[in-house]
């Protein structure tokens, strides 16, 4: 018997509503703010997230699914959605058709990580890219939509949490500060860091283990040059006056190596040491580093499996979707094309229907139609097809009525409407 891979989940059953859900809002969410979806490859030119994530970030050092294929070409699923959202603005050259670009996704992504609650090898993201401005307005939208979203949800227990990374300048002071910093505890701290130490400084103050050291660490925000502070004072400001509770975060560092400016995290309080259900920020340099031109932008990814966990530990009733609403069981040989013509007219009404294609007795589709929580079940026999009426039993009561053939569809969307 084959077994999925470690790390990888198979989607269906009560979870599925949870899917459909999260799906629907964040589609019905950045309509309202004219995002178009975009769909890009689930595998790229490996060398794009080398140049776009960094190449000594944990993501391409540890986590990359990374390999050859027949031509000879270093290929890898994506391990995150920005990159190949950037690689198709400028591939498509979409800079023409007018900037800003608002653009969303929705889909599989692959790290190779220890699978634990809420992370998976392959996990699913919702990610939102807005191109072209550098204004505040534009991080106060990105972060809006991220909030709206989560209430849309129907999720409360979250809080987001918002820092700035400065321009380049900025970042090689704090660097700098923060070398001095931790050379004298070096020794103290765990081995990742160690090596973090000389390949990307910043990454220690994201480390899990040495929490208590880089709380004590510099703040970057006593490093931004005034256009930064001014352009970060300006975001909060719109905030607040928008209402958009935040905390600030001066040691808040994003995993991947284009960040700059403006960023931010949403944490869930019910989801113990893995609290983050998404993030994001500005990336004003990537669209040139991938070969378009200078064009600031921003955005956010947010895990859908961490949001489905965080539906279930508010308890955040969601529909059943609307599957098996009627079984529609025939006897006789008569009866079989009759009931499938009467299944079908059903469906034009947007009506969920199973029919009988088992062959089985009347008992036996009964208790068929009761397993699949079917509402309401049509029975079809020969004697009925002479007078040109069915039954129609409500599968929840036992109640049951003969129905002309003409009445059928109307009186099973009256039916379906009280139950």
């Amino acid at each position: 018997m084959y077994k999925k891979i470690k790390g990888t989940e198979d989607i269906y059953g009560k979870d599925i509503k949870y899917w459909y859900y999260i799906e629907k809002v964040a589609r019905e969410t950045v309509r309202l703010y004219g995002y178009h979806e975009i769909r890009t490859p689930i595998f790229e030119q490996t060398e794009l997230f080398v140049r776009s994530v960094g190449k000594e970030t944990d993501i391409v050092q540890k986590e990359m699914y990374t390999f050859e294929d027949k031509g000879g070409r270093s290929i890898t699923l994506r391990p995150e959605g920005t990159a190949p959202t950037i690689r198709a603005f400028v591939e498509n050259s979409m800079v023409a058709t007018g900037l800003p670009k608002r653009l969303f996704y929705i889909g599989p992504m692959f790290r190779y990580e220890r699978p634990q609650l809420g992370r998976q090898r392959q996990f699913h993201q919702f990610g939102i890219e807005l191109i072209g401005s550098s204004s505040p307005l534009a991080d106060t939208e990105v972060i809006l939509i991220a909030d709206k979203f989560m209430k849309k949800l129907g999720l409360v227990d979250y809080e987001i949490i918002i820092n700035s990374l400065g321009c380049e300048k900025d970042r090689q002071e704090y660097k700098k500060a923060l070398k001095e910093y931790y050379a004298n505890i070096l020794d103290k701290v765990c081995d990742d860091c160690k090596k973090r130490y000389n390949t990307n400084v910043l990454r220690l103050l994201d480390c899990k283990i040495d929490v208590n050291y880089a709380k004590n660490a510099p703040k970057i925000t006593d490093f931004l040059c005034d256009d930064c502070r001014k352009h970060y004072q300006e975001t909060k400001s719109i905030l607040e006056e928008l209402e958009i509770k935040y905390k600030e975060e001066p040691r808040l560092v994003r995993g991947l190596d284009y960040y700059n400016g403006v960023i931010f995290e949403i944490h869930h309080g019910k989801l113990g040491a893995q609290s983050a259900v998404g993030g994001g920020g500005r990336y004003d340099k990537l669209v040139k580093e991938l070969g378009g031109p200078n064009t600031p932008s921003l955005g956010f990814a947010m895990g859908i499996e961490r949001l489905i966990i965080a539906l279930k530990n508010e308890n955040v009733p969601i529909k059943e979707v609307k599957n098996n609403e009627i079984y529609v069981a025939h006897l006789g040989e008569k009866a079989r094309v009759v009931a499938l013509e009467i299944s079908e007219e059903l469906r034009e009404n947007s009506i969920s229907v199973v029919y009988n294609t088992m062959e089985r007795g009347l008992s036996a589709q009964l208790k068929h139609a009761a397993r699949l929580k079917c509402k309401l079940c049509i029975i079809v026999g020969e004697n009925e097809l002479e007078r040109d009426v069915v039954v129609l039993r409500n599968l929840e009561t036992g109640d049951q009525v003969e129905i002309e053939r003409d009445f059928i569809a109307g009186t099973a969307k009256e039916w379906l409407s009280e139950s």
